[in-house]
């Protein structure tokens, strides 16, 4: 301890250590976090210096993370975090204007066009910092290498039945919660259907926000009509999607997606009276679902876009957090291998979202 040489090398590794700051969210209905205390302690054993803000709405208490022996700041000062910080979180931020100088791990929403996204990105060029989109950090497949997909489809699918159970009572679907556990949910749905159940046709049903939403349904016991690429590789029309109570659109929309409910279905002869668009872009071109232009909300979860006959369209673009245990600890063991290498950002997963965002 007393060699200088030893003190300085010290010196230098600790500047070159890696800055991992979890920010609070700061949005309504938003208790997810990306990252456990378990997740945080491996971090710091593995040489990680790691702040998380305090939060009263995260799903796990700040005192959980306390006791990591990691820093603790407040909610909400991320804009003063050292320059070196990689700024962690999961939802959108304060929509204030001003220029991002660090760089960022988030669900940016900011590549397919979206007038929210032009903003986002206009903000990280006027302050110099990166945007690592997390729904962009894939690996050689293109597969997502974290992502919520499965509890998105589950809550959406309940959101649906939701919308579906109030319209046979004449109403529009109340507002939403969140729930301790799958459980939990699913006994409130009960008590909402009763004996009666809808059927449903899920397109996107073999990955994991189809999965999600395919295994609520059948555990409602719903009769589910399951399709895939092979499905809808002729383009459409496809007239069996009006034939059913409710579609639940899992896939995410990119050029070529071909349109899955037109504008003319708001007036067409259905069955279809509920639409959940899991997959929730209704301002990006490429949407197949053309019969709305807005997403909804957990006050107001059902949009109704036709009177008679009744059509309602369900698309919350933070589902998860209606599961926000379960959903938090499944993405956040997806994620932790590949935090685990921050320290090499122009690498892998980070070089690929680093590659999108320039």
């Amino acid at each position: 301890d007393g060699n200088p040489r030893q003190r300085q090398c010290r010196a230098f590794k600790g500047h070159l250590m890696t800055h991992l700051w979890i920010r609070a969210e700061q949005r309504d209905n938003e208790s997810r976090v990306g990252v456990t205390p378990n997740g945080v302690a491996t971090l710091r054993a593995a040489g990680i210096h790691v702040t998380v803000e305090a939060s009263d709405s995260r799903i796990i208490p700040t005192d959980e993370y306390a006791a990591t022996g990691c820093a603790i700041a407040q909610s909400g000062t991320w804009p003063d975090a050292p320059d070196d910080a990689i700024i962690f979180g999961l939802k959108e931020l304060p929509e204030d204007g001003t220029p991002l100088r660090h760089r960022h791990i988030m669900f940016g929403h900011a590549f397919k066009g979206q007038p929210s996204g032009r903003i986002l990105l206009d903000r990280f060029k006027a302050g110099g910092g990166t945007l690592f989109d997390l729904e962009y950090l894939v690996d050689d497949a293109g597969r997502r290498v974290a992502a919520f997909g499965y509890w998105a489809g589950y809550a959406g699918a309940a959101v649906s039945l939701m919308c579906w159970a109030a319209q046979q009572r004449g109403e529009i679907a109340a507002p939403v919660r969140s729930y301790a556990d799958a459980s939990a949910l699913r006994a409130d749905l009960q008590s909402r259907l009763g004996e009666t159940r809808p059927n449903a046709l899920i397109i996107g049903a073999l990955g994991r926000v189809g999965t999600g939403g395919a295994d609520l349904c059948e555990a409602m016991g719903m009769q589910v009509t399951k399709w895939d690429m092979a499905e809808t590789a002729s383009g459409g029309p496809f007239p069996e999607i009006l034939d059913h109570d409710i579609f639940l659109n899992c896939i995410l929309a990119r050029p070529g997606t071909p349109v899955f409910v037109p504008a003319s279905a708001k007036t067409a002869d259905r069955k279809l009276t509920v639409i959940g668009d899991i997959a929730c872009d209704p301002d990006s071109d490429f949407s197949p679902i053309k019969v709305y232009d807005r997403t909804t909300t957990w006050d107001a979860p059902a949009l109704r876009v036709h009177d008679d006959p009744v059509l309602d369209v369900t698309a919350i673009d933070n589902l998860p957090s209606m599961l926000p245990a379960e959903s938090s600890d499944d993405f956040a063991g997806q994620l932790l291998p590949h935090l685990m290498t921050l320290g090499a950002l122009d690498r892998d997963v980070w070089g690929g979202a680093r590659d999108c965002f320039d």
